[in-house]
C-alpha cells in the first residue's frame, strides 16, 4: 500500500472525543472490530444502532439492536428501511467472512462471501445514500460512510463472475469482495456528494472473520488467531485508534480517501478506472435484480 501524501488529518487522543448526540449505525457491529467500534463509541457518548445477529451487549448504554441476517439481500434491504438514514452522522460497514474452501450459496443463490463481505452493503447503501442527511440537523460535518474491507491492496476483481459460478478458488471469490468494497467507496464519493464515503484497512486483527475459511472451532482457526493475536493490535485498540479519524475535521473535503490500519491515508488500488468502476457497480445491480427476480417466483 502507497501513502497518499495529500490527505493529512491531526490524531488527537480517543480518550478526549465527546461524542454526545453523534447518530452511528454500525452494519455488522455484533462482532469482532464491528463490536469493539460500536463499544467505544458509545462510551464516548455517541448513539449507536448495531446490525448483526447475536447482540452481546444488552444493556450497555447508546447501544441499540436491529437484528438481522446480512447474508440474505432481503434483509439488507429491510434493515435500509429501518436505518434513520436522514439523522445518522456516520455509518460504518464492518461485516464481513473469508470464502469457504468448498462454495457456499445462500438461500438467494449468492456466493456467501459475496453476499456477506460485499453485497448487502451495497444493496444498504444503494437505498439509504440519497437519503442520508436529509433530515440532519446543522453541522459542520457532512454524513460519513466507512467501509471496511482492505483498499489499496491492488484487487480490482472479475465484474464478469461476482457470483463465482464460472470457477471457484476460495481466495478469487473473496478478493472480488475486497476490489468490490473499494470500488463501492469510489463510486460512491461520486454519486453522493451529499455525503463523504472512506475506506478502511484495519489489516491483520485478531477476530473470527477467517472461521468460515479455516473451520470454525477448528484447531488451525484458533492457532491462526492466537499467532495473528501475538503480533497485531486487538479489535479493541484498533477501534480505539481509529475512532478519531472517523471524526476528524480534516478529512471533510476527502471523500473517497482509504486509510490503513493506523490511520494513514493510502492511494487507491492500481487499476481501478471508472470504467472498470462502472462495469462492476453494473454486474452489482445485475445480481441484485437477479435475486429479487427469483424472489418473486
Amino acid at each position: 500500500m502507497k501513502r497518499n501524501k495529500s490527505v493529512v488529518w491531526d490524531r488527537i487522543d480517543a480518550a478526549n472525543l465527546d461524542l454526545r448526540g453523534l447518530q452511528v449505525a454500525v452494519v455488522g457491529g455484533t462482532g469482532g472490530i464491528g463490536r469493539a467500534l460500536s463499544r467505544f463509541l458509545a462510551s464516548r457518548g455517541a448513539n449507536v444502532v448495531v446490525v448483526g445477529q447475536t447482540f452481546r451487549d444488552a444493556g450497555t448504554p447508546g447501544i441499540e439492536f436491529i437484528q438481522a441476517d446480512l447474508s440474505l439481500m432481503r434483509e439488507a434491504q429491510r434493515v435500509a428501511a429501518l436505518l434513520p438514514a436522514e439523522t445518522l452522522d456516520l455509518l460504518v460497514f464492518t461485516t464481513g467472512i473469508f470464502a469457504a474452501p468448498e462454495r457456499q450459496e445462500t438461500l438467494e443463490g449468492i456466493e456467501r462471501d459475496m453476499a456477506v463481505s460485499y453485497l448487502n452493503r451495497f444493496a444498504i447503501l444503494r437505498a439509504i445514500a440519497p437519503r442520508l442527511g436529509s433530515g440532519q440537523r446543522k453541522s459542520p460535518m457532512k454524513p460519513r460512510v466507512f467501509v471496511m474491507g482492505y483498499p489499496g491492496s491492488g484487487q480490482i476483481g472479475n465484474p464478469d463472475d461476482l457470483n463465482a459460478e464460472g470457477s471457484y478458488k476460495a481466495m478469487a471469490a473473496h478478493m472480488n469482495t475486497v476490489a468490490g468494497n473499494e470500488m463501492l467507496v469510489l463510486h460512491a464519493a461520486k454519486q453522493y456528494p451529499r455525503a463523504a464515503f472512506f475506506g478502511l484497512n484495519p489489516g491483520l486483527v485478531k477476530t473470527n472473520i477467517r472461521d468460515n475459511f479455516l473451520g470454525k472451532g477448528s484447531l488451525k482457526s484458533r492457532v491462526t488467531e492466537a499467532l495473528i493475536g501475538l503480533f497485531t493490535p486487538s479489535a479493541d485498540t484498533y477501534a480505539e485508534r481509529i475512532a478519531p479519524l472517523l471524526v476528524s475535521p480534516d478529512i471533510e473535503c476527502d471523500s473517497g480517501a482509504m486509510f490503513n490500519n493506523k490511520g494513514a491515508a493510502i492511494l487507491p488500488s492500481p487499476g481501478l478506472t471508472e470504467a472498470h468502476i462502472r462495469q462492476f457497480m453494473a454486474s452489482s445491480e445485475a445480481l441484485l435484480v437477479r435475486v429479487d427476480s427469483r424472489a418473486r417466483y
